[in-house]
């Protein structure tokens, strides 16, 4: 039987993209330094070979998209994914992220590496996570009051990850209008962070209120909370360009790739507060 082997498989787009190709009926092996079902470290090349043996597809994921200048971390996508289209892989779908992969930008060089492979590839590149209020690093906010954030009135479209899984499987089990796709991935409209607060807070009752801090006094803050200072100033320089309107646009990507509209992020928080994740 074809297996698929889903790099991140306990993350947060990569635990449903291996949820629904085992509920399709396929063979999934997820790779993990931790809890995989192959040991599986990006960065040693050793643990490779016996999780890509006889493995049709692969979902690629980067654990850190935003590695800086280690030229270690920054090539362990492009080794990975040249020793998977030697290993006879087929197919190749890569988590990217739109800033990452600019000219120059920290997954720019794991997506030539995918389109050199010979495999047929699929890209998709989603803006901001739903989830990044319920299973990420808004959550502590939201349960906290209070979302302290250096976004001033600026907006996003933020993607639901379940639109993202769909996406990644339906090109991993091979609809060959895929290949060679780049999807950007976002949901229906663009709402700012004071308006994401108003929607938790309205649906679960608690009193959840949006604060805009300098990013100075965001980066003090996140690594008072214990986050390294580099990954603080990566942070805060991504949610600067939301400030100033650089992650503003909408995309069709999720109706392109699966002929639907994307997920309202109302109807992520409707479904994620009665899940109970906010009380």
């Amino acid at each position: 039987m074809n297996t698929y082997l889903v790099l991140g498989g306990t993350g947060k787009t990569g635990r449903r993209v291996a949820d629904r190709l085992r509920a399709d009926g396929r063979t999934v092996r997820i790779a993990s330094r931790t809890s995989g079902d192959v040991p599986f470290d990006l960065a040693d090349p050793g643990t490779w070979p016996a999780a890509l043996d006889g493995v049709e597809a692969v979902y690629v994921v980067e654990p850190n998209p935003y590695p800086g200048g280690d030229p270690d971390t920054r090539g362990r996508v492009p080794r990975f994914v040249a020793a998977a289209g030697a290993a006879g892989v087929r197919r190749l779908v890569m988590l990217s992220a739109p800033l990452a992969s600019e000219a120059g930008g920290p997954l720019g060089d794991a997506e030539e590496a995918v389109r050199a492979t010979g495999a047929d590839w699929t890209i998709v590149r989603p803006t901001w996570f739903s989830q990044n209020f319920s299973e990420a690093f808004f959550l502590p906010g939201v349960l906290g009051g209070e979302l302290a954030l250096p976004t001033g009135d600026g907006r996003t479209p933020f993607v639901d990850a379940v639109d993202i899984a769909d996406v990644a499987v339906s090109a991993l089990t091979g609809a060959d209008r895929h290949a060679g796709q780049v999807y950007d991935l976002t949901g229906p409209r663009a709402i700012g962070f004071g308006e994401a607060a108003d929607l938790i807070g309205r649906a679960t009752g608690r009193d959840v209120r949006y604060v805009d801090v300098t990013p100075e006094a965001f980066v003090e803050q996140q690594v008072a909370a214990g986050l390294p200072a580099n990954a603080a100033q990566l942070l805060a320089g991504l949610l600067t360009s939301v400030r100033d309107g650089g992650a503003a646009a909408v995309s069709d990507g999720v109706e392109k790739a699966l002929g639907r509209p994307p997920r309202r992020f109302e109807d992520y928080v409707t479904e994620t507060a009665a899940a109970g994740t906010w009380t």
